[in-house]
């Protein structure tokens, strides 16, 4: 039975009717046509539809769309709070980081959520932060350097 669940949305108060027990991923992408983020494996565990809940990244195939009731969301969509790209979807381009280009968006949420928690990260960190990330054309040097590139570093 569709109930109301009410959240922010890229900084928009929304609420939006559906089973309580709807993932939050299919009512990103099927109720509110925001289709940047992706279905990869629906168990959590290749980060294709990583979004930010209050600022931490989360897997949304895994989270009913009713536990995030009352919380901030945030897609690639947006990421950045203006027209502009935000800092790692620069380097992300600086440093051509995407080939099929499926995973990004999910890899890209991952950065951002590492880089405001840590802004230099170590390459331990970026490994760590990064893990749950998988990435079929194998691109994990470039990320790496598009994260170091985003933090302030040369991307090298």
């Amino acid at each position: 039975m569709p109930e109301p669940v009410s959240f922010t949305l890229n900084g928009t108060s929304i609420t939006v009717e559906t089973s309580p027990e709807t993932p939050l991923l299919w009512v990103l992408r099927e109720s509110l046509g925001l289709t940047g983020t992706k279905y990869g494996c629906g168990v959590g565990s290749c980060g294709a539809c990583t979004v930010h809940l209050d600022g931490a990244p989360i897997r949304s195939c895994l989270y009913p769309v009713a536990s995030v009731a009352g919380k901030a969301v945030v897609t690639i969509e947006g990421l950045a709070p203006s027209d502009d790209l935000h800092p790692v979807q620069q380097a992300w381009i600086a440093e051509s980081v995407a080939q099929c280009g499926y995973c990004q968006s999910g890899q890209i949420m991952a950065a951002a959520a590492l880089l405001a928690a840590t802004p230099d990260p170590s390459d331990e960190q970026i490994a760590e932060a990064m893990s749950g990330n998988l990435c079929r054309c194998g691109t994990y040097p470039a990320v790496r350097r598009a994260i170091k590139l985003a933090a302030g570093g040369t991307g090298a």
